[in-house]
């Protein structure tokens, strides 16, 4: 531990999960409009259609999904492959911009294909891909039945990946539509935007920007949301702009100076959030969100479970079928707490179920 952030002050557990909410939006419903919501968080995670709703819906104030789904429609937000190699929901601006940045970690994950991609030419596959996807937005299994035609001998997932990782592919709508469905095509992200994407930039602005969205954090915590290494250097670059604690194991933390740092007894109210939500993604030390026993109970073999928090912390699951709604809590709730967690749900759904919201909250089993 170095001697600056020995000197440094202590943050414990309940101060971060403080801190981290009021930068989620969660602590109080924000009067952020939504693209600027998206962009304040740095993405939704989208591996499925309904969680950036979900994640909006918890987050702010008067939010219906027709609003995120109009801008989608409109090209000024899209779906495509960034951090940690996972659908994120971004705006136009973001997604020429973090592609980008993590294109480096996007190259790295290659390397674990190499022995399907022998004797096939990355560059060619890329331009090949883009010719394809930019005359007509295709399927996954169109695009990878073309190059298979050109490399017989690779493998049929390697190359899927490998144009996945070479490209910025968006998904067009009307998937990520609100009440619409629609198989996943695929074009660039330059061609369904009508721009080009920026060149690689420094990391430095988006260190910012992640503080502000998921700080105090360290050098680490960034590099997990972002699936890169070797960003100490811009954090160091950045010190002198910014403050440091440590936590209650000394890992030094960053943050911005005029950032919300709520008091840890701050009031957090119920929250119900969509499966992988962003919060519970992007740190490497996660206990600001809850006991290192409560991660497994999330998720079941492939299936990933929406979670409730409670006072900040993991408390639960939740999954809505028709018109019941049902919440799997993994302790003992107040009668209080209890009660806002129903009035919660009964908001949550009445925004995204329209006319007919879930007539049934129930508390249950949702993990099976």
């Amino acid at each position: 531990m170095t001697k600056k952030t020995s000197a440094a002050p202590v943050l414990g557990i309940r101060a971060l999960n403080r801190a981290t909410l009021a930068r989620q939006l969660l602590l109080r419903r924000s009067a952020l409009g939504t693209k600027d919501a998206v962009e304040h968080l740095l993405g939704l995670q989208a591996q499925n259609v309904k969680p950036p709703y979900y994640a909006l819906a918890a987050r702010l104030d008067g939010f219906a999904p027709e609003a995120l789904s109009r801008l989608m429609a409109d090209r000024e937000v899209v779906r495509l492959v960034t951090m940690r190699s996972t659908i994120h929901t971004h705006s136009a601006d973001d997604a020429l911009t973090l592609r980008p940045l993590v294109q480096a970690a996007r190259d790295r994950e290659l390397h674990q294909f190499r022995k399907g991609l022998q004797g096939v030419d990355l560059d060619r596959l890329a331009s090949i891909s883009r010719e394809l996807v930019e005359a007509e937005p295709r399927t996954m299994k169109q695009l990878r039945e073309a190059l298979l035609a050109e490399w017989p001998d690779a493998d049929p997932f390697a190359l899927s990946v490998a144009a996945r990782c070479r490209l910025p592919l968006v998904q067009v709508t009307p998937r990520g539509l609100w009440g619409r469905s629609g198989q996943v095509t695929l074009t660039t992200a330059e061609h369904w935007l009508g721009r080009p994407s920026e060149p690689a930039p420094a990391p430095d602005a988006t260190v910012l920007r992640y503080l502000a969205a998921f700080g105090p954090a360290s050098v680490k915590d960034m590099q997990t949301w972002a699936g890169l290494t070797r960003l100490r250097e811009a954090f160091e670059r950045l010190r002198p702009e910014l403050v440091t604690f440590r936590d209650e194991n000394g890992v030094e933390l960053f943050d911005l100076p005029d950032a919300p740092r709520p008091d840890a007894d701050t009031p957090a109210p119920p929250r119900f959030l969509p499966e992988f939500d962003n919060l519970f993604l992007s740190h490497a030390d996660r206990s600001r969100l809850g006991s290192a026993d409560l991660k497994g109970r999330t998720w079941k073999g492939n299936q990933a479970y929406c979670v409730l928090l409670v006072d900040g912390f993991l408390a639960g699951v939740w999954r809505q079928e028709g018109e019941i709604l049902t919440i799997e809590l993994f302790g003992t709730l107040t009668k209080p707490q209890r009660e806002e967690v129903v009035a919660e749900a009964q908001r949550i759904m009445e925004v995204l179920g329209g006319s007919s919201p879930p007539s049934d909250i129930r508390f249950g089993t949702v993990v099976k």
